[in-house]
Order: structure tokens, then sequence, then C-alpha cells
């Protein structure tokens, strides 16, 4: 497989002409697998009507299968983590891929906020992976790496259609209740609410142009040979499966479902002889190691609330130690 073509500039940006969301998340992998060294990469993409799930997330329970399927709405999984979103041609998507010595979050969210700052758009970073306007939301951010090189990539909320997004994501209503808010729709914003005139185009124009005006040289376009678009359609064609997309709908003795300080997590446990002998996890966490690290822990533990509890408490490890009194307490 020949590399990437890239001109002999520090900067490249990559439009994608496709609005197939298989296709598009190909890509964003692609490129964050075959990125050369010294070399940032930003890379735009509009999906037609999909809902991308986290990595770790359960399909089963983060969105309405039947209305998907009713619509030909597109499910698409993505390798980081995070929550569920709806995607529609109001939504660009952009991941910024740089080598992991090269990778900088906040230049990235200084380059992001100086590009709304010239379309007249006010807003502000709200933890790690959020920006919000007027207190709403507008885009999440989630984050990857792969064969040395690191993304960051994340949606901005334009001009999609917000009846969609409540009818197709069915978000629990203990993330809702922590979020102190009432629907999906009232904690989330459009940007032309502040820029009327605001397109994708116009968007992806000024990012760009920040891209450029953050590091002072000028970003050139990324050329795709035919064995990297083959590659591509290959990957898409992979993670366009039924085992890829929806994984299995857990079946399982013991199950509970409660919000953590890191997201939501769904913990499930078979239990053998008074063991615990298999343990899935789905979970909205950024950290997509979260669930191997606790079936790690709880594979072949007698299953009793404090023997698990404990189990997990003892690794030190402030997620899971989270996860274990919670049980201790609570199971």
């Amino acid at each position: 497989m020949s590399p990437l073509v890239y001109n002999y500039m520090k900067l490249n940006y990559y439009i994608s002409p496709t609005g197939n969301a298989y296709e598009n998340l190909a890509m964003d992998e692609y490129f964050l697998t075959h990125l050369p060294p010294d070399t940032h990469l930003l890379y735009f993409y509009i999906n037609d009507n999909a809902v991308i799930i986290g990595r770790n997330q359960n399909a089963f329970r983060e969105c309405d299968l039947d209305a998907l399927k009713e619509r030909n709405v597109k499910l698409v999984r993505r390798l980081t983590g995070g929550g569920a979103v709806y995607h529609d041609v109001g939504n660009l998507n952009f991941s910024f891929i740089s080598p992991e010595g090269m990778y900088d979050t906040d230049r990235q969210d200084e380059i992001l906020l100086s590009a709304l700052r010239s379309l007249g758009i006010e807003a502000e970073k709200n933890g790690r992976n959020d920006f919000v306007a007027d207190g709403r939301k507008f885009s999440g951010n989630a984050f990857g790496a792969k064969g040395g090189n690191r993304v960051r990539h994340g949606t901005l909320l334009i001009s999609s259609d917000m009846g969609k997004l409540d009818k197709y994501l069915t978000v629990s209503a203990k993330k809702l209740r922590a979020k102190g808010v009432a629907s999906v729709r009232s904690r989330v914003c459009n940007l032309t609410e502040f820029c009327p005139t605001l397109t994708p185009k116009k968007a992806t124009e000024a990012i760009l142009k920040a891209f450029e005006a953050h590091y002072g040289m000028e970003a050139s376009p990324l050329t795709l040979s035919a064995s990297d678009e083959d590659a591509i359609g290959a990957l898409a064609v992979e993670r366009s499966s039924f085992d890829w997309v929806m994984g299995e709908a857990p079946t399982f003795d013991y199950s509970f479902e409660e919000r953590f300080s890191f997201g939501m997590l769904q913990l499930c446990l078979t239990v053998t002889d008074g063991k615990v002998s298999r343990a899935e996890i789905f979970t909205d966490s950024l950290d997509i190691t979260l669930p191997d690290r606790v079936k790690a822990v709880l594979k072949g533990e007698a299953f009793t609330p404090e023997n698990i509890g404990n189990a997990l408490f003892r690794t030190q490890s402030a997620e899971l130690g989270e996860i274990g009194r919670y049980i201790i307490n609570n199971i």
C-alpha cells in the first residue's frame, strides 16, 4: 500500500467529497494510521443522516433502532469513546490529526474559538470535550490514538434538525438529570442562532483560515492515491458490518446502570458457580480502555457486592474506585 501523498509542508487539509458516514469515519481512521511525521492534518466531513456512537456504547440502548431503520439513517460506531450524536447536512465534522509529539489540544481549542470569533460567535470550552454558546452545547469532541498519531475529532451544530436529534437518540434519563436539564433539545443549540447566515462551507473556511493563521503558514490540500482510496473503501466495508456496528445484545444474570463523574456506565455480569464468569461494560466515557480494565479485575471474582467492589477499589484507579464504592454502598 502506498503512503499518502503530501506536499512538502507541515500543514495539510482534506475536505471529504462524500456524505457517506461509513466512508468518512473510515477516512478519519485511515488518516490517523497513515499520517506522516511532522505533519498536521485538518480533516472536514459532513455525514448525511447518521447516528454515530462511541466505541464502548451499547447500540441497543443508545438509539431508536426502529426509527433509524424506517428512515434509512446509518448507525456508525467510531473508534473513540464518548456518547452518541446525530449527524445531518447541517452538522460539520472536523478532525485534528498530528503525530503524538506535535499534538496540542490547547492550540486546537484556540483555533476553533478564534474561527468562531471571526464569525461573530462568542463561545467557550466547557470541560474536556464540549464547546458552548450562551450556556448550551454546540460541539462535542472525542480523542484517540493509533500508530504513533493522535486525533481529536468533533462536531459543530450549525443548522441541524433538532427534532430528529430528539427522535433518534434515546438518551438515559439519569444522564439528563445529572446535567440538570429536561430534554436533549434543551441543552444543545445550532450556531445559526448566533450567526444566521452561517453554513458548513463558511465554517470550514473560517476554521481553515484560523488553522493557517495559528501556525503562520498556508495549508496544502491532501492528495489521495488510487490505492489509498481502495484501502479506505475496504475499511468502510469492514466498519459498516453488523458485528462491528451492533456488537452483541447483552443478556446477563445481573446488571446496573449509573452515571459517574466520567460518564454513564452499564455493568453486566454473568455469574457461574458463584463467581463472575463474564463482564461487559458499556459506557460513554472518553477513556476507551475503561471496559477492559474493569473486565480484567472482575473476571473470576466471587460475586458479592463487597468482594467485587473492593476488587475495583484496590486497583487505586480513580474511575474503578468510584465504581467500586458505588457497588459497595448501593448494591
